[in-house]
Order: structure tokens, then C-alpha cells, then sequence
């Protein structure tokens, strides 16, 4: 069985999220620097083979009236070179409120400062996996 993978890429640093095998809960968590899209984009690729991935879904960010905007054509170019990288199906996934409810939860188990910088983007990740794989329920 492959695992699925959920990413929100940003400009500065990506959140990464991996299932467990049985794609039914977020199994771990990382997060890459991504200034330099040929470095995310190897570092992704690694964790790919190393974490058997067979799916690959990447947070795309739609404005609270359902438009796009330049961070969306990012996002979408990101992820067609996933997926030309890969091979893999490379999933579009609404990420709106992932990042605002990330900042939320980390502020409730009291995440601040630089320790919330280096977490809140692997916790919005979890958040695009988590409702990946609730809707495949």
C-alpha cells in the first residue's frame, strides 16, 4: 500500500505531511525550505521514495469567494512539476483556513515565535492531508 502525501508550499518554507499506511490518519510531519524550487522540489522526491508515496496532494489556495490569485497559479505550477517529477497523481486540494486554523491550534498549545515559524506550515500540511483523506472515507 502507498501512502498519500500532503504539501503547502510556500515561498519560504513548505509543510509537508505523510499518512500512515493505511491513508487513514497523518502518520508524520516535516517541513523544507523552499526559496530554492529545485532544492524543494529534491527534497520532496526523496521523501517520496523514502516514505513509499503513491499520492501526492498539494493545498491549493482559493480566496474566501472561491476566486484564484497569483499564489494559486504557484501552487498549480508546483504541482504540475510534481507531478512530471514523479510520475504520481498529483491531487489539487482547497487549502482555505488551513494556515488561520494552524496559527489557531498552535496558539492553543501555546506555539510562539520561532518555534510557530518552523511549525505552522508542516501543521497546515496535516490539515490539507487530514481533510484529503476524510473526504476518501
Amino acid at each position: 500500500m502507498k501512502r498519500i502525501m500532503g504539501i503547502d508550499y510556500g515561498d519560504a518554507r513548505t509543510g509537508i505531511a505523510i499518512s500512515d499506511l493505511l491513508c487513514s490518519i497523518v502518520g508524520s510531519t516535516c517541513v523544507v525550505p523552499s526559496r530554492n524550487t529545485d532544492k524543494a522540489v529534491a527534497d520532496i522526491l526523496r521523501l517520496v521514495k523514502d516514505n513509499q508515496v503513491g499520492t501526492i496532494v498539494v493545498g491549493l489556495p482559493r480566496n474566501m469567494n472561491g476566486t484564484e490569485g497569483p499564489r494559486a497559479e504557484l501552487c498549480r505550477a508546483f504541482a504540475q512539476r510534481l507531478q512530471e517529477e514523479t510520475g504520481l497523481d498529483v491531487v489539487l486540494w482547497d487549502e482555505r483556513r488551513t494556515t488561520v486554523e494552524a496559527h489557531n491550534i498552535l496558539s492553543q498549545h501555546n506555539y510562539h515565535g520561532k518555534k510557530r515559524k518552523d511549525t505552522v506550515d508542516a501543521v497546515a500540511a496535516s490539515l490539507i492531508l487530514e481533510g484529503y483523506l476524510n473526504s476518501r472515507k
